[in-house]
């Protein structure tokens, strides 16, 4: 009887052995299944982007300003406008980031005040660009009835900022603390150890955040719609309409001539090329980290 229960046991043991594993294959094929379909749009999608965007590239396109329908001329003005934005919005926006991730981090962790400021971050990082856009344009642009780069600039940096906080205080949390301690013990003031200790250990982290910030203003198209609008000529003027290369990619793709959509797929290549550098720097700082 012992036997019997024994064989049936190892029966039923066997079968559910195979029921999982049958399950377990069906699952590892359609995760491969949608892995291969998100892929074949990616590769498509880049695929698209280099046939077009290298056709369209030429010495004019980045030399020469933002030309009329069927005219000759480039996206020079606008590539300056973008540069010019984003290098700004990023030296506003990356020491406030900063300092509020190190208050977040070293000073209060648990406060109230720490508490709201990571709620309202969570909110700045999931709001969609165009309601920052919308906020600035309310308090940047309509007072002074006229678009602005300086409002594009207040617009990217506000982006930026909830980026760099929770980069920041995560990578100063990763900190061991007993290197804190450490310095702490020699006698080190509090300032001196973060400035020196936490800050320096978290360097590259906090150097990656920075970069995936600006990865992600630089494709930026609806605040700049709304704060900096366009400019089909050059101007260096914070005070003025400025070109910029998502807002003149919208517009030439948008329109019926073909000078301006090579011109548009040669913006796209261009930012493209530029968000995969700054992914791929920060993939390495990243890596020499570990």
């Amino acid at each position: 009887m012992s036997i019997a229960t024994t064989a049936a046991t190892t029966r039923q043991r066997a079968e559910k052995f195979a029921q999982r594993k049958r399950v377990n294959q069906v699952a590892s094929v359609l995760a491969l299944a949608a892995m291969a379909f998100g892929l074949f749009w990616l590769f498509w999608i880049l695929l698209q982007t280099l046939v077009l965007g290298i056709e369209g590239l030429s010495w004019a396109a980045l030399s020469q300003m933002t030309p009329g329908p069927n005219e000759e001329g480039g996206l020079l003005n606008a590539i300056y406008g973008s540069a010019l934005m984003v290098a700004l919005a990023t030296c506003i926006g990356t020491p406030i980031g900063v300092l509020a991730g190190i208050y977040l981090a070293e000073f209060h962790t648990s406060g109230w005040l720490a508490t709201v400021t990571r709620f309202v971050n969570d909110i700045l990082l999931s709001a969609p660009s165009i309601v920052i856009g919308l906020f600035v344009y309310s308090v940047a642009v309509n007072p002074f009835h006229t678009f602005s780069a300086f409002a594009g600039v207040l617009a990217l940096a506000l982006i930026v900022i909830p980026v760099v906080i929770r980069t920041t205080e995560n990578m100063l949390q990763l900190v061991p603390p007993g290197l804190r301690e450490a310095a702490y013990a020699l006698g080190a003031p509090k300032w001196k150890v973060i400035l020196s200790i936490t800050l320096k250990a978290a360097r590259a982290g906090v150097i990656t955040g920075v970069l995936l910030a600006v990865a992600r203003i630089a494709g930026e198209t609806a605040p700049l719609l709304f704060t900096a609008l366009s400019n089909q000529f050059w101007t260096s003027s914070l005070g003025q309409p400025m070109a910029s290369l998502p807002v003149t990619i919208f517009k030439f793709a948008m329109s019926p001539y073909e000078n301006w959509q090579k011109l548009a797929w040669a913006g796209v290549f261009l930012i493209t090329l530029a968000v995969l550098v700054l992914n791929i720097a920060a993939r390495v700082l990243t890596r020499s980290k570990s």
